[in-house]
């Protein structure tokens, strides 16, 4: 929590990026564990400051529970998070962010923990494994990764494709399943980027009214594409995992997009808060976002102010009312639980590492 406002990290992650998670062919997966270690959590953490950075094999072991859970709240300012499992199974064994990960967590840490469950439309049992996941492990959003690969073949989809996604958006639709998350704009190792754009929403946003399209990683590529998207569509929700990124040592390359996406009426309603912890620690990105002021020149340029509220909105009260919960309800539910401190422990200090699973 900072300064009363109630904070919810919108993607963790159980990364779980080690070379014996990683299936062939090495063309594609070989390395790509120690290079998004460098390209993401090395490159991306605050320079000159050790204290924020994991050593390389834990953070590529980073599907740890306890670690994770502690990361977020007793470490940092978060209060709540939604656990996003990942469907890479051409790539990882366990599709590269297993959900028991957050199984674990949410059983551990009630009022703590929401999950979005890992969804293939590469395989056969794409709609069954909707109701797998509801019936099992009671998900409150469904989570796609648009590329992967498929029996050695680099294959992507499209959001708009009437054959193979909208049985599974008909299906989340039937189970109550409310919120459709989608990993765009940030390419993971040597796949094309084309898959990543966001333009495949629109019509799948504009064919299911009822549902929520949270677009993952938003405007951490094509910037006015989902300024548009977002502005046009009112179920579609941008998410700023990757782009909260830019926080830690371009703080002025966040700036300009967040002002872009307040420039349209309604859009502070549906921007929510992510860092996706394990990537990255939550912290020291939390304390530049409540920190940051719109720089004038960009205020001038037609960027819209960070106020107080806008804050309060991003960090929290928007994803709540996307998922449904309560505020009240769940600072009743995790009052007095062993990370209800105040006091914030020291970085990456939780474990122990959960190996051999």
């Amino acid at each position: 929590m900072i300064d009363g406002t109630f904070v919810v990290d919108a993607v963790s992650h159980g990364l779980h990026f080690a070379r014996d998670n990683q299936v062939a062919p090495r063309s594609y997966s070989d390395g790509v564990g120690s290079h998004e270690y460098r390209r993401i959590h090395q490159s991306l953490s605050p320079r000159g400051r050790p204290e924020w950075l994991l050593d390389e094999d834990r953070w590529l072991h980073g599907a740890d529970p306890e670690m994770l859970a502690h990361c977020l709240f007793a470490e940092s300012w978060t209060d709540f998070t939604v656990y996003h499992g990942v469907p890479q199974y051409g790539v990882f064994r366990d599709g590269g962010s297993p959900l028991w990960v957050g199984v674990e967590m949410r059983a551990a840490l009630p009022g703590r923990v929401a999950l979005y469950g890992p969804v293939s439309p590469f395989a056969p049992d794409a709609v069954d494994q909707v109701d797998r996941l509801v019936d099992e492990h009671g998900v409150v959003g469904v989570k796609f990764y648009p590329v992967d690969l498929v029996q050695g073949r680099v294959e992507s989809f499209r959001m708009d494709d009437p054959e193979r996604l909208y049985p599974v958006y008909e299906r989340c639709r039937a189970r109550g399943v409310k919120v459709v998350a989608v990993h765009k704009a940030i390419p993971l190792g040597r796949f094309p980027a084309a898959p990543y754009r966001v333009e495949d929403v629109e019509a799948a946003a504009a064919t299911f009214p009822d549902l929520v399209f949270e677009v993952v990683h938003g405007g951490s590529a094509f910037v006015e594409e989902t300024r548009l998207l977002l502005a046009r569509f009112p179920n579609v929700v941008v998410n700023l995992e990757g782009t909260s990124a830019y926080l830690n040592n371009a703080p002025r390359k966040f700036a300009h997009v967040i002002g872009a996406f307040l420039g349209d009426y309604g859009t502070e309603d549906r921007i929510v808060w992510a860092t996706g912890t394990s990537a990255l620690h939550p912290q020291p990105l939390l304390e530049a976002f409540w920190d940051l002021k719109m720089p004038e020149d960009l205020l001038e340029y037609g960027c819209a102010p960070l106020t107080r509220e806008v804050k309060e909105k991003i960090l929290g009260r928007n994803a709540l009312q996307m998922l449904g919960l309560d505020i009240d309800e769940l600072r009743a539910r995790t009052a007095g639980d062993r990370f209800s401190s105040t006091e914030l422990a020291a970085p990456w200090s939780g474990g122990p590492l959960a190996v051999g699973r």
